[in-house]
């Protein structure tokens, strides 16, 4: 295995970075650029700043290949379901509204009253806020002209390769967050596009990833270095880090602002029960399926720090917030992580307490006291999710896998383990920027497949089991 470097472009909902692996006898990674991410609000919206996130990416691959100079390739991933409309020359032609935005809420309350069983039978994906199917139905319902405007609909990892490579592609598992894709193959479905009043012409299939997009156009200092198309979506890539059991039986955690809780099927887990528990038929970079259920995750307590004074600032004082937090006692009462009050309130402080209210308990008093409350809740709700994908999917779970943020913080990771009844894995990589990677490799010839990568990152990977505890 000879060495090769690569760039993984990350972004996420409230970081971005580019971080550099070379593979070798184990994949080494370097982080080369990291930078904040938000959404800003502007009248009563939500929008991302697609400009300064552009231009933090062209600094960090620039950086990239200043400090390696025979840079392979790239390849980027991102949140899911946001996207830019575009007109045949690649201008954009809408503002690129945050999927946080409460534009959506009239069309979410609509499809609950009527076809939300339609919709999940032809693409497998629950109705939730954020959804790609809601936001542009309500960009063509309150803006109609941008249909004589738009040409093209990129969602935002397939845009960034447009930026990098001058190819307007749609890869697959971005696609497949979108409630658009068609549950039973691997192109759009005419159904749920009629369905929204979305033009089909907006879409081209989706393509696998691993593919290869060509050299590197948008940038001069990055000429001859490869452009590939990797697994779009974050969870994805961060899913096929995972150095699962090939003989089946792990339970996939990624934990951050959202808690991601899947695993891997030959088929997809529809039906009412399903429809019921939010289960998302997505896809993996190669068009396979990996239901999931999403919880909101350490969004709860990112956003309860806003409402105190002091919030920790360096992995010291997060350390000591958690060792606060574990000397609690747990508590008696949880949140229901799946309360939709807590999408994005204006404080998450005031809306856990209503939420505690309405249940007759007491609030927390202090910051450690909210975390503990957090992450025992966070715990309960992940044990919640890996029953009811065991009894759809008919699998049993031998072990939780857990990467992300979470997979840091041992009062979660433990919580996790206690509510569940089965073993923790926790894994200290960045799982993101490695599934990303490694569909560069596999691209490019160093690694065979994923299963190959799997296993040889196992055999160098640092690990700790949280057993379970009464």
């Amino acid at each position: 295995m000879s060495a090769v470097t690569c760039a993984a472009v990350d972004l996420g909902a409230t970081s971005g970075r580019v971080i550099v692996g070379t593979w070798g006898k184990k994949p080494v990674l370097t982080e080369v650029h990291r930078f904040p991410n938000a959404f800003q609000s502007m009248g009563p919206n939500d929008y991302w700043n697609l400009p300064g996130l552009w231009s933090e990416v062209c600094t960090g691959l620039r950086k990239a290949k200043q400090q390696f100079p025979k840079l392979a390739s790239v390849g980027v991933d991102f949140w899911g379901c946001d996207h830019v409309l575009l007109n045949d020359a690649g201008r954009l032609v809408f503002p690129v509204h945050a999927y946080r935005d409460a534009r959506t809420q009239a069309g979410l309350k609509a499809l609950n009253l009527r076809g939300l069983d339609h919709v999940y039978a032809a693409t497998g994906i629950p109705n939730v806020f954020y959804n790609s199917s809601l936001q542009l139905a309500e960009t063509v319902r309150s803006c109609p002209a941008v249909e004589d405007l738009a040409t093209r609909c990129l969602f935002l990892p397939d845009y960034f390769n447009f930026l990098i490579s001058g190819r307007m592609e749609n890869e697959i598992s971005i696609a497949s967050t979108t409630q658009l894709l068609d549950v039973h193959g691997r192109d759009w479905s005419r159904a749920a596009l009629e369905f929204f009043h979305i033009p089909p012409q907006w879409f081209s299939q989706p393509i696998l990833s691993n593919s290869s997009l060509g050299t590197v156009k948008g940038l001069p200092e990055l000429k001859g270095v490869k452009s590939i198309a990797v697994p779009g979506h974050d969870t994805a890539c961060a899913y096929d880090a995972m150095p699962a059991d090939p003989a089946g039986g792990d339970l996939y955690i990624s934990s951050g602002t959202w808690s991601l809780v899947g695993c891997e099927s030959a088929t997809a887990i529809l039906g009412p029960e399903a429809l019921k528990a939010r289960v998302a038929n997505e896809r993996t970079g190669q068009g396979g399926y990996r239901p999931l259920t999403n919880i909101v995750g350490l969004w709860l307590l990112e956003r309860t720090l806003l409402d105190f004074s002091a919030r920790p600032q360096s992995a010291k004082e997060w350390a000591a917030l958690i060792s606060a937090a574990e000397k609690l006692p747990a508590p008696k009462v949880l949140l229901d992580t799946g309360d939709p009050s807590f999408g994005n309130p204006p404080s998450m402080r005031a809306a856990i307490d209503a939420h505690l209210q309405k249940k007759k308990a007491k609030a927390p008093t202090n910051v450690a006291g909210y975390a503990r409350l957090i992450f025992d809740s966070l715990g309960a709700g992940h044990a919640g999710a890996m029953r009811m994908l065991g009894r759809l999917g008919g699998q049993t779970f031998k072990r939780i896998l857990m990467v992300g943020g979470g997979a840091k913080n041992r009062l979660l990771c433990q919580a996790t383990a206690n509510a569940a009844g089965v073993p923790v894995y926790a894994f200290a990589l960045e799982g993101t920027a490695l599934g990303n990677l490694a569909s560069q490799w596999i691209a490019l010839g160093v690694v065979k497949d994923r299963a190959a990568f799997r296993a040889h990152l196992a055999k160098n990977l640092q690990q700790t089991i949280y057993t379970p505890r009464s």
